[in-house]
């Protein structure tokens, strides 16, 4: 299994259909497993999927629609029966407090895990204790209050082998090279600049139900992997503004104006019985890879730069 791939549970928006569950994506990054916008069945299509409910660490919910939050009731109440040993971080706009606490007390259950909440009233970072990414949000355009996600994994150095070869550095020095920035080697100082490169972080975005706006931009800019619906064919450009919604020319738009490196689109609605016209139009617009979703895919990442 990839160490960092997208795990699509399902792809419907409003309505599903007999091959298309409601939403429901998990992305595995590491350790970490962060499960977006659990709509009716998730718990279910987890299973499938071979995702348990102690793989989770963190929730996050663009909009309280329920094709976007209805399953979180079941998954809330099974990480509690199967007693996850950590803390569950909830991500949710503040807006829909009452939904999300009536959706977490839906029905009689016993707490035993502790569900730590983040309700979003202002775009921005988050607060991701414990992550090896950075969280933060921004503004999406809905009819009712929206929000999108970006992980960004901070810049690192890497290690040079070659250099380190000809330098004779190994073992307990380059482990203390790392720690310390410069050791004393050989009669000269060697500096961690010497012998390592800046790589880029990866990056990943995730932008649900919205018209093309500021907020889908900025969280796509220059990302690895978006991740936004495509709910309607450019030929119903006008039910997208209506509903809100973008069309699967727009959201190639947002990824080639961003500079996003793989577009995967999915939300889509049951009036299309296949999607070779949302893949079509995408691929005008979009000179990147593109990835229609369907259920239980596995998208990996693409390879870092």
């Amino acid at each position: 299994m990839s160490q960092r791939e997208l795990v699509v549970l399902g792809t419907a928006s409003q309505v599903p259909t007999a091959h298309r569950n409601h939403n429901g994506y998990v992305l595995r990054w590491g350790g970490e497993a962060i499960l977006f916008d659990p709509g009716e069945g998730t718990q279910r299509q987890m299973i499938h999927a071979g995702i348990s409910a102690t793989d989770l660490s963190r929730i996050a919910v663009t909009h309280f629609h329920g094709d976007h939050s209805l399953g979180l009731a079941g998954v809330v109440q099974r990480i509690n029966l199967d007693r996850v040993p950590h803390p569950i971080d909830a991500y949710y706009p503040s807006s829909g407090q009452r939904y999300f606490d009536n959706l977490c007390d839906a029905t009689a259950y016993h707490r035993t895990v502790e569900l730590r909440t983040h309700p979003i009233s202002e775009p921005g970072p988050l607060q991701a204790p414990g992550a090896p990414f950075r969280l933060a949000t921004a503004r999406l355009d809905h009819p009712v209050e929206a929000f999108g996600y970006r992980l960004t994994e901070p810049d690192y150095r890497a290690i040079l082998p070659d250099r380190l070869t000809e330098l004779g550095l190994s073992g307990p020095l380059v482990g203390r090279l790392q720690r310390e920035g410069e050791i004393t080697w050989r009669g000269r100082t060697v500096r961690l600049e010497e012998v390592s490169t800046v790589r880029r972080g990866q990056s990943f975005a995730f932008v649900m139900d919205t018209r093309v706006c500021a907020g889908a931009h900025e969280l796509a800019a220059g990302v690895d992997m978006l991740v936004i619906e495509a709910t309607f064919t450019d030929a119903d450009a006008a039910l997208a503004e209506e509903h809100g919604h973008l069309t699967a020319g727009q959201a190639a738009r947002i990824a080639a104006e961003a500079g996003a490196r793989t577009l995967v689109l999915t939300h889509f609605s049951q009036r299309y019985r296949v999607l070779d016209t949302h893949l079509a139009e995408a691929h005008r617009e979009f000179d990147g890879e593109v990835v229609i979703a369907s259920d239980l895919a596995r998208i990996p990442l693409p390879p870092r730069r």
